[in-house]
């Protein structure tokens, strides 16, 4: 969805809010925005419209906030404003009972469900260890919700990434280092927290120990907060795997159809875009991830707690996902704004 533009909307048989020229004055034309002032502009409108904001999601391509309103008088609103709106069935209020039904009825191994602005719905995603009687399940559930929400299904299975190598390394496990951060003058790095739920004291790719585990939290959330505990260069960074790299100047939140890039040791560098917020996602053995980021951008085993940035903002750590680099599918990530507070950490 994200990036598709207007042309997507149509396919996905969405109404879009249309106005005769000589009604519209020229200034309602929607702003061309920034992904991050876009974000700002979208907190400042659904404090404004209330229970009559439905969602939000930045047009890639024509760099403006679309958001979604129950009536036309927030239409009005909205559009006063800068934004395009547009004029949906569903309310948010509606979405999340329709994620409680899921929770109650379909927490099943192997699935996943996040709300999509853009087909104002719940989509709820199946892998392919999701057995014909467990799909049969999840369809009858889908179904009760009626245009609340759509069922797929993943060629690949949703797992967190980890595995045996290089890079920050423990024991026989494997992640990526996400941001360097500091705490009390103190220097510390985050990754993910199923990373260190496994792995207490953490090496470099050359096998000289650099940390020990100060925090972890998994799977109600996905982070995990590293020590330095040897003298090592620590720059507020990105491996670019080119020879480059990005400086991180900060965190910013996530926005659905914002364009950010991956970092990771067994993938290294890919782009994509954010599809999705507050996603749930069942790793399966009882691991249940709340409140994560969704995006089309790959990721392999190994690559877990790696950096998830736009620009030179942080946005999220690797958590896991489904496919890989070659096929494609999901990756999910935690909040790196989330991580920084439950932490008391700055990037830095």
């Amino acid at each position: 969805m994200a990036g598709a533009g207007i042309a997507a909307l149509v396919a996905a048989g969405v109404t879009l809010q249309t106005a005769n020229a000589s009604e519209t004055p020229e200034t309602s034309a929607p702003k061309t925005l920034s992904v991050s002032a876009a974000g700002k502009l979208a907190s400042a409108l659904v404090k404004d419209l209330g229970g009559d904001a439905a969602g939000s999601y930045y047009d890639t391509q024509a760099k403006s906030l679309v958001v979604n309103v129950l009536d036309e008088a927030a239409a009005d609103a909205v559009e006063a404003a800068g934004a395009k709106a547009r004029v949906v069935e569903n309310s948010l209020a509606e979405l999340k009972s329709a994620r409680t039904t899921l929770k109650q009825d379909a927490t099943i191994p192997g699935t996943a469900w996040v709300t999509d602005p853009a087909t104002n719905r719940v989509v709820v995603t199946a892998d392919r260890t999701v057995s014909e009687a467990e799909w049969a399940k999840l369809g009858k559930v889908v179904d009760g919700l009626g245009a609340k929400a759509e069922l797929k299904r993943s060629k690949g299975e949703f797992k967190p990434f980890i595995a045996g190598g290089d890079a920050i390394t423990g024991g026989s496990g494997r992640c990526s280092l996400g941001f360097n951060v500091v705490k009390g003058g103190e220097p510390f790095f985050l990754t993910a927290g199923h990373c260190t739920e496994g792995i207490t004291d953490w090496s470099d790719s050359n096998g000289t120990q650099i940390g020990s585990n100060e925090s972890s939290s998994f799977p109600d959330n996905d982070y995990g907060l590293v020590k330095y505990t040897a003298e090592v260069e620590h720059p507020s960074e990105v491996n670019l795997y080119n020879g480059s790299t990005q400086a991180i100047s900060g965190a910013a939140e996530a926005t659905v159809g914002m364009e950010v890039t991956r970092s990771g040791s067994t993938t290294q560098v890919h782009d994509g875009k954010v599809t999705g917020l507050d996603a749930t996602v069942n790793y399966g053995n009882g691991d249940i991830v709340n409140g994560l980021i969704q995006t089309d951008v790959c990721a392999e085993p190994g690559d877990s707690g790696g950096s998830l940035f736009s620009g030179d903002k942080a946005i999220g750590l690797t958590s896991g996902g489904s496919g890989d680099c070659t096929s494609g599918g999901e990756t999910f990530f935690q909040p790196v704004t989330e991580a920084l507070s439950a932490t008391g950490t700055e990037i830095g």
